[in-house]
């Protein structure tokens, strides 16, 4: 596609030079500071590691590096794998799947295509505001469901109700979960978590307008983040706020920082709240994860509320201390109504149990 004003770079003078089919990279006004890299992809689909207990096997991902610019992304790494850092870079240089409809509608093509469920959003961001150019998920969710494959969607982009009708439609044809994330209902904090996404109230709007158009919308409050949002009040006005708006269920999970996020957020909160780095330090240790102790408070905390709200069991929540196959718990709504694949024979779920959604 062609974009106004932009302004094409050299391959050749462009940091991860790794990127297997890099035809050119763009960078525009309309998103100042940010270079899209366009490439030509060899896949669409993404098969889920059969030890996963997530609730799907297969994942597509339009972009990689997200402009959402969430400080705790725990996508961040993956940019790493590009020869690119996962700080300034993963919000900076975008890759870019040309022609990843139709490279999906190849894949689905095929008579070995099993129709599993095919998640969006497990990554990166398909509703990152690059999509208002680029329009990929309308292809994408035609392409599904003229295979007959189930989808979800996780997003925390109000793009998506660019295709509430389409998905309303595809949803008489194959199982459609749609899930909404809200991290942060205090806006100026989320503002400065996540600079690139829109406001709690737009997201409350999506929630809405999902709802409107008649379809579920399950909800992540992930992650909480330890004496920043993890306090009752706050806690109990963002599930009050959630309810209103229609979510049919929730999921809350505390922040996890995995690898090269954690010194981010580290420096991240040295910035902005410099009283809370030793208790995060104190707290988080060599690991990556929450202690079980704090997991454990947490869903005392948590459990009277989501059910205070009508979002208790019989509404979808899910607990984050329950055993391994957690680490697929989506929210009600958020996942289709399929049968849930199970681990391959001989393959047991090895990541730590609480966890936000996996990258893939």
């Amino acid at each position: 596609m062609r974009w106004d004003t932009q302004k094409d770079d050299d391959a050749a003078t462009l940091p991860g030079l790794g990127m297997r089919g890099l035809v050119r990279s763009v960078r525009t006004p309309e998103f100042a500071g940010i270079t899209f890299h366009e490439v030509i992809a060899r896949s669409a689909l993404n098969k889920v590691p059969a030890a996963s207990a997530m609730p799907f096997r297969w994942t597509v991902n339009p972009f990689r590096g997200c402009t959402h610019a969430c400080v705790y992304c725990f996508a961040r790494p993956t940019h790493e794998y590009l020869d690119l850092d996962a700080g300034r870079d993963f919000e900076t240089q975008v890759v870019v799947k040309t022609n990843v409809v139709d490279v999906l509608r190849a894949e689905v093509a095929r008579p070995s295509w099993d129709r599993d469920t095919v998640a969006l959003g497990t990554n990166t961001d398909p509703y990152q505001r690059a999509e208002g150019r680029y329009a990929f998920m309308p292809g994408i969710i035609r392409v599904l469901v003229e295979a007959r494959t189930p989808l979800s969607i996780l997003t925390k982009g109000t793009l998506l109700r660019r295709v509430l009708a389409l998905l309303a439609e595809a949803s008489e044809h194959v199982p459609v979960g749609i899930g909404v994330s809200v991290a942060v209902g205090d806006e100026a904090l989320q503002q400065a978590l996540e600079p690139g996404t829109p406001t709690p109230r737009a997201r409350l709007d999506l929630i809405r307008a999902v709802r409107e158009a008649g379809l579920p919308c399950g909800v992540m409050v992930a992650p909480v983040l330890p004496w920043l949002t993890d306090g009752r009040d706050e806690l109990d006005a963002l599930l009050a706020q959630l309810a209103e708006a229609g979510a049919t269920g929730v999921t809350v999970l505390p922040l996890h920082l995995r690898g090269p996020v954690k010194p981010l957020f580290l420096d991240w909160l040295a910035t902005h709240r410099p009283d809370l780095v030793a208790r995060y330090r104190s707290l988080y240790g060599d690991g990556a994860y929450a202690p079980r102790e704090y997991v454990r408070w947490l869903d005392e905390r948590v459990g009277p509320l989501v059910r205070k709200h009508g979002l208790g069991r019989g509404g979808g929540h899910r607990t984050t201390s329950s055993g391994p196959d957690e680490e697929g718990a989506y929210p009600r709504g958020s996942m289709p109504r399929t049968s849930t694949p199970q681990p391959q024979a001989g393959h047991q779920p090895t990541a730590p149990p609480i966890l936000q959604p996996a990258l893939f």
